[in-house]
């Protein structure tokens, strides 16, 4: 595993400002905290407050992991986990998981059991759910691309019946295809009052991008560009803070030669798309949650790893 040593004095070296706005979303006196390590590739972290314990996905481990707050004990929540991946919770505080293995959107009920949400759209497997929000309206959003059926370390080889995707879950349960002009769409997040949906484009060319878009009466218009990874930097999952702000989990795009040495960890952007800040860690970091008591905690799944962060903002 990647040397961690939290740091000894304040600030935290770790945090970069990269931009004078970001001065107000760091805490002086927090650090970068590392939870939990042993993950393969650690994925889709969700907070669930009124348990006060945080769920990670193991993905090539087949495994969904808990760490507890109180506790600081780091336990199996589901294994197997049919390689889950992105989770969120809906409206009425049940998890929302998406699953390589079996190629479908859960949701795990109050008493434990499982619902299918999703596995089907005309007839056709989706190819591996990836990741996933839900909506004041009840609607669930979801992105499609293929990374769990190329092999065995993520699910297992299967045949792409779908094209890359995102699709909307309406409160009726109805599945709508939404997009389908994204190569390997990835990480997506509304803005505070939802009237933008953005969403990673993890294949984009030359750049990786988060394209946003105009939400509203569950559908999407007027793209365009809201952050741009510039170079060697890839995103992966993100979420977004109270004031609009987007914490992105980030590192190498795996270029030959590319000395991914100050782009692991978590990159912010402001609303207008400009890099503010940057949380060095020492692995690659795939995505994000904000949790704790206040919603002011960071949550980062990042390669072998579980890292925290105080923050002096919420997420939404």
């Amino acid at each position: 595993m990647s040397d961690f040593t939290p740091s000894v004095r304040y600030p935290d070296p770790a945090i970069e400002v990269l931009d004078e706005r970001f001065l107000k979303l760091r805490l002086f006196s927090a650090h970068v905290e590392r939870l939990a390590t042993g993950l393969r590739w650690a994925e889709g972290p969700v907070w669930f407050g009124d348990g006060r314990f945080l769920l990670v996905s193991d993905i090539p481990n087949n495994r969904i992991v808990r760490w507890d707050e109180a506790s600081g004990a780091v336990s199996d929540f589901r294994n197997p986990s049919n390689h889950a991946n992105g989770h969120f919770r809906d409206r009425q505080g049940r998890l929302l998981t998406c699953e390589h293995l079996t190629r479908r959107v859960t949701r795990t009920e109050y008493d434990g059991s499982i619902t299918v949400l999703a596995d089907r759209f005309d007839g056709k497997r989706l190819n591996s759910p990836n990741d996933i929000v839900c909506a004041r309206d009840g609607s669930i959003w979801f992105t499609d691309p293929s990374f769990g059926i190329g092999g065995y370390w993520e699910g297992e080889p299967g045949e792409q019946e779908l094209p890359h995707a995102v699709y909307r879950i309406a409160p009726d349960g109805k599945l709508q295809q939404v997009l389908t002009d994204l190569n390997a769409p990835n990480g997506l997040a509304f803005s505070p009052d939802e009237s933008v949906l953005y969403i990673v484009e993890s294949r984009a060319a030359p750049h990786r991008k988060i394209w946003a878009y105009d939400h509203g009466g569950g559908r999407l218009s007027n793209k365009r560009v809201a952050a741009d990874a510039a170079g060697p930097g890839a995103f992966d999952g993100f979420r977004v803070d109270v004031e609009g702000n987007l914490w992105c989990g980030f590192g190498s795009n795996g270029a030959p030669g590319v000395d991914p040495q100050g782009l692991d960890g978590v990159r912010v952007f402001a609303p207008d798309g400009t890099a503010i800040g940057h949380i060095h860690l020492p692995e690659r970091c795939a995505n994000v949650c904000f949790g704790g008591r206040n919603r002011n905690r960071l949550f980062m799944a990042a390669s072998h790893s579980i890292y925290s962060l105080f923050v002096n903002t919420q997420g939404c």
